[in-house]
């Protein structure tokens, strides 16, 4: 009997590994350049969810209005956010100024505390900071913003102009049905997991903000609108933007109330508001909606922080999903694509009759112009 012939799995599984590397080498090397234009490829995505939508709910809009009306949509909602943010903050600044002595009093506590040796005011402290080593810092950041804000503009508008083209160059690129017919079924997958990535995000933030909303309104913390506003928006960075969310109103909250115990409540409540949602809820609908691992957005998060930063922890999520899609097209990767996966089935084959009686429905004419 012949030995099975283990060359070939050990020399196909070192090729996908040293892919990997390679291609995390490539992404981490070309993120200024790749950055805007995933960020561009999401907000895509969202217009054209929207659009879908809009059309679906007004069937009287064309293709062209509905999709004005989803631009028109997106922009009013970055510019509320805008507004509330800088509303907001200047209102958060004079409370700082107000509590002076109060965040003296922490100050010293704290020092004493820790048993180090601190300013005991916050103006010494100031003083101490050489605020011209961070001057470049901030003008290089906002210059980084700025710049990436624009290319993430230009790609999309571009993205927008060419969509129509996808199909056309989707047909040209697979020659038989079959091909075509899985290369659509691949894109629609992706699609439709960003979008529901989206609407869980978007559902679960909203969630976690209103009930926080009304914990802290309960508690008469000042700013409670904009702390809520503040949670939502973090919500959207797994994990880490929900610890932000939560320590920044607890640590205003030390500030506000005379004693201690108010602020230690208010974690515990948030806390448990957060931990509610974010690990019992929200893994359940992103398992169902995503087929994702729980192990593997944690694990995403950081993969894609360290390539991509800021960016990559927001998109982290949707980005593990495109991964997971892609893998599991070629033999070679389809192991990664079931580790990935949450229920071992990256490519749906269990629910293909499911996924190919939906697809005939909602896009009839995608199939139709293959």
């Amino acid at each position: 009997m012949a030995a099975p012939d283990t060359t070939s799995h050990a020399a196909r599984n070192a090729q996908v590994i040293a892919a990997v590397i390679l291609a995390g080498a490539a992404l981490h090397w070309l993120a200024p350049l790749l950055t805007p234009l995933a960020l561009a490829m999401f907000l895509m995505v969202m217009i054209d969810g929207l659009a879908r939508m809009l059309r679906a709910r007004v069937p009287r809009l064309g293709p062209a209005t509905a999709l004005t009306v989803a631009i028109v949509i997106c922009i009013m909602a970055f510019a509320g956010t805008v507004y509330i943010v800088a509303d907001n903050a200047a209102s958060f600044v004079g409370k700082l100024v107000q509590y002076e002595p109060k965040l003296n009093e922490l100050l010293q506590r704290s020092a004493a505390a820790l048993q180090i040796r601190a300013p005991s005011t916050v103006n010494q402290l100031l003083a101490l900071i050489d605020v011209g080593k961070f001057v470049p810092m901030v003008a290089g950041g906002a210059q980084t913003l700025v710049s990436t804000a624009v290319l993430v503009l230009v790609y999309l508008g571009f993205l927008l102009a060419s969509r129509r083209g996808f199909e056309r160059k989707t047909v040209r690129l697979f020659h038989d049905r079959a091909g075509r017919h899985e290369a659509l079924t691949a894109s629609l997958r992706v699609r439709d997991a960003l979008e529901q990535y989206v609407w869980i995000q978007t559902l679960c933030g909203g969630l976690i903000a209103l009930l926080s909303y009304g914990i802290m309104r309960l508690m008469n913390l000042e700013n409670s609108f904009f702390w809520a506003f503040l949670i939502f928006v973090l919500n959207f960075i797994p994990i880490v933007g929900a610890a932000v969310g939560i320590i920044a109103p607890v640590v205003f909250a030390l500030v506000q109330f005379e004693s201690p115990w108010q602020a230690g409540i208010l974690l515990i409540a948030l806390f448990s508001v957060t931990f509610l949602v974010g690990n019992i809820l929200q893994p359940r609908m992103q398992g169902r909606g995503l087929n994702l691992d729980a192990v593997m957005v944690l694990f995403s998060l950081g993969f894609w922080g360290a390539l991509w930063g800021a960016t990559g922890m927001f998109l982290s999520t949707p980005l593990t999903v495109l991964t997971m899609v892609v893998l599991a097209q070629f033999d070679g990767s389809l192991p990664i694509a079931i580790l990935i996966s949450g229920d071992g089935d990256p490519r749906g084959v269990g629910h293909q009759g499911h996924a190919v009686s939906m697809t005939e429905i909602s896009h009839k004419r995608e199939a139709a112009a293959l």
